[in-house]
């Protein structure tokens, strides 16, 4: 009994974290980590999770998992600081598995050691090598597109058929990004220092900005917004905030949809690049075992293809057909350039980022 309310009181504690301001977040952490109390006894049917990931987007899967199994989870969401709160808390840390988005914020789980690593002939088969770790301790459960988006009526089809088309100067005035530093644009830029070089790449980069109809600002969806309102004809994004936006409740984001149509570049060569959602189980799991069933699980076709309903993210598992939501843009060609290869590369493209005020 003792043992079950000491663990009520961690997980109360780390929910009202999520309140907290960030700046905040470490010395809080910190401070917890000195009077923290081990998760026990019960920790053997729940797992504890560290997200990145938004709960609505993950909460569904959990809960297929759990009507599975009978193991039950807790989540603890924050956009950032999650990887030092983890490395902080060391052997006493709750957390079981990390789940996040982009390969940028998971090889810093990585880098720092956070991560076990894990044999599995299930996660093998299903997750092709380019999408998971060369070592094993993180995983690609859904993919997402760098796309280019464009207006339907400024805009001919066939005018931008790659990439590094956005550097001809007839797109001068013409194009908005949200800004280089995100992880989002900075793994892209990555993506084309592997294929072109970076001298190459910090050309591309230069023209870009010349390109610019705007200062770098705002989401993927402010990029659509911005086309829908005439501020510029061409932009950056995530393919799926196009899903989203059409199946929004706000009807001007659907106006903002509507205005745009998408553009998978580079089908002729080496295909689009592409990021990853994905987990791991973290180094100090008490329950690596039910922790690796949930990842076993977040591979399934029935998982996969939530991922893919929910928020029109691509399977990784290719043995997984497409919903609708996602067939109405047909197979693709994808980058297969190992995603690891974007984090080694991710310095170089920031260094270009910094160099051109992307």
């Amino acid at each position: 009994m003792k043992r079950n309310l000491a663990s009520a009181k961690i997980t109360a504690f780390f929910a009202n974290l999520q309140q907290m301001p960030s700046w905040l977040l470490r010395p809080v952490s910190a401070a917890f980590l000195l009077l923290s109390v081990p998760v026990s006894a019960s920790a053997a049917e729940i797992l504890n999770i560290y997200s990145h990931r938004q709960p609505f987007l993950v909460q569904p899967v959990l809960d297929a998992f759990t009507a599975q199994t009978g193991i039950e989870t807790r989540m603890v969401y924050a956009n950032e600081g999650l990887a030092e709160r983890l490395e902080m808390e060391g052997p006493s840390s709750p957390a079981d598995l990390i789940l996040t988005v982009d390969i940028a914020r998971l090889s810093v789980y990585a880098d720092k050691g956070l991560l076990a690593s894990v044999t599995s002939p299930v996660l093998e088969a299903a997750i092709p090598a380019h999408l998971r770790s060369p070592d094993n301790d993180w995983f690609g459960f859904s993919k997402r597109a760098r796309v280019v988006a464009v207006s339907k009526d400024r805009v001919a089809e066939g005018a931008i058929s790659r990439i590094e088309d956005l550097a001809k100067p007839e797109w001068q005035g013409r194009i908005c990004t949200r800004k280089g530093s995100h992880v989002y644009n900075r793994a892209l830029l990555a993506s084309i220092v592997a294929a072109q070089g970076e001298a190459a790449a910090l050309q591309w980069a230069r023209a870009l900005v010349r390109n610019l109809a705007r200062k770098p600002q705002g989401n993927d969806r402010a990029q659509a917004k911005a086309i829908w309102q005439g501020e510029c004809d061409v932009a950056i994004m995530n393919h799926y905030y196009y899903g989203v936006m059409l199946r929004s409740e706000e009807a001007e984001q659907r106006q903002w949809a509507a205005a745009v149509r998408l553009v998978f570049p580079n089908q002729a060569d080496r295909g689009h690049h592409v990021n990853i959602s994905g987990g791991g189980i973290a180094k100090y799991s008490r329950n690596k075992a039910a922790a690796q069933k949930l990842l076993e699980f977040l591979v399934s076709e029935e998982a996969q293809m939530l991922y893919a309903k929910l928020n029109y993210e691509y399977p990784a598992n290719p043995s997984v057909s497409l919903p609708a939501e996602l067939a109405q843009w047909g197979q693709t060609k994808e980058d297969q350039l190992p995603i690891a290869r974007i984090a080694e590369l991710s310095p170089v493209a920031q260094r270009i980022i910094n160099q051109t005020g992307w």
